[in-house]
């Protein structure tokens, strides 16, 4: 009893600072418009500052995602706090659009190495039988952390100093705080590797993971797409279409969509993995239907329903999809599989919001997000047929 009370606290303990760093990447959300005031860029540039955050996690999962595999996760995880403390570093001295490029790049080089060796860490670090229940751990500090970014940020900005520099100072203290932590926790990995053995690996799988990786990695890349859009220009579009210039309440709105889909992972235990992945594509298609109403008639309702459905369909995908394929993953080769379905994921959240700033310019925010809408709603519903004639759960 002893053993499984100390597992749990070090389970939750090594999740929270999963969600600490994951904070951090979604810090600057609510303050990319102060950040247009200052510096005078477009939307377009916002998007692609932050889809660098993307591009960076993208490089550190092919280049070093089974690094933890080899060295040990905690090595890895620090260095990983490293570079989010640099990263706040870059965005407190920001004089220039080149500041927040380089923020951004080292962000994703934190989430980059953190996605895939945190969630090995974290479900290595329970007590013997509970799988399940770490997965939600992790992917609930995962989601969690990246809600409670914008929602900090926002309130900071909105309500006290210096709103371009406080929420980073105390990011940073937390960071400190969580490398502390990080160094009492256990290793998990018993037989470490030199780092000369870490290899940039291509995105491959092993034969008993392709099955199932499929259509978890489509759904896992529309969840991601949809919160791409949402923290890199909802705020924008609050502003702009809605007379919402509330730092904070832009915060929320973002945030709203990181916790439903911590509410989505969590019911997953309830519907099973079978169901969840299905559902959660009709979660997903119905915060894009939504998403296309707010668009539309411009009515601030609609885009929380739109955070929230969308959030909860994004939940139960992703624990799904993650349950599965952690499942069918053998021991050694977790943490890379794991990171080559981040990348699938990751993908979703670069490649689609670049493609809404390039067409805002010609076509407005409101017809870019409708295309963006309309291709996701194609590849979600696409997925969501198969997983209903095939389940995932026959297949593994």
């Amino acid at each position: 009893m002893d053993a499984d009370r100390r597992g749990w606290r070090e389970c939750l303990l090594s999740g929270a600072v999963f969600a600490v760093c994951m904070a951090g990447t979604t810090l600057p959300t609510p303050l990319y418009g102060l950040y247009q005031e200052k510096f005078g860029f477009s939307e377009l540039t916002v998007t692609v500052v932050y889809a660098v955050y993307a591009f960076g996690v993208i490089g550190v999962l092919l280049l070093a995602g089974n690094a933890s595999d080899a060295v040990g996760r905690r090595p890895v995880l620090l260095a990983g706090l490293g570079f989010a403390a640099a990263s706040a570093v870059c965005f407190l001295c920001a004089t220039g659009l080149g500041w927040l490029y380089a923020g951004r790049l080292l962000s994703g080089l934190s989430a980059g190495l953190f996605t895939g060796a945190a969630t090995a860490y974290v479900m290595e670090l329970a007590p013997h039988g509970g799988t399940s229940r770490a997965t939600f751990v992790a992917t609930a500090a995962n989601m969690g952390g990246l809600g409670c970014g914008p929602l900090l940020a926002g309130v900071l900005a909105q309500y006290a100093v210096s709103p371009l520099y406080l929420p980073f100072v105390v990011h940073l203290a937390v960071v400190t705080g969580s490398a502390a932590v990080l160094l009492w926790l256990p290793e998990t990995v018993r037989e470490a590797r030199p780092l000369s053995t870490v290899r940039p690996q291509r995105p491959a799988l092993p034969p008993q993971v392709r099955a199932v990786f499929g259509p978890a990695a489509i759904a896992s890349f529309v969840g991601f797409a949809l919160f791409g859009v949402f923290t890199s220009v909802s705020p924008a579009f609050l502003a702009q279409s809605l007379d919402v210039d509330n730092h904070a309440v832009s915060g929320l709105v973002v945030a709203l969509a990181f916790f439903a889909s911590t509410a989505g992972q969590l019911a997953v235990g309830r519907v099973g993995t079978e169901r969840s992945l299905p559902l959660g594509c009709a979660g997903l298609f119905a915060g894009l239907a939504l998403l296309a109403g707010a668009l539309r008639w411009d009515l601030l309702l609609l885009v929380v329903l739109s955070a929230i459905v969308g959030g909860c369909g994004q939940g139960l995908a992703f624990r799904g999809a993650l349950s599965a394929v952690a499942e069918v993953s053998p021991a050694d080769r977790r943490a890379s599989v794991i990171s080559t379905l981040f990348v699938v994921a990751y993908a979703g959240i670069s490649v689609p919001v670049i493609g809404v700033g390039v067409l805002t310019g010609p076509i407005g925010l409101e017809g870019a997000g409708l295309v963006f809408i309309a291709c996701m709603a194609v590849l979600v519903s696409t997925a969501g047929v198969y997983l209903l004639r095939r389940p995932v759960g026959a297949r593994t």
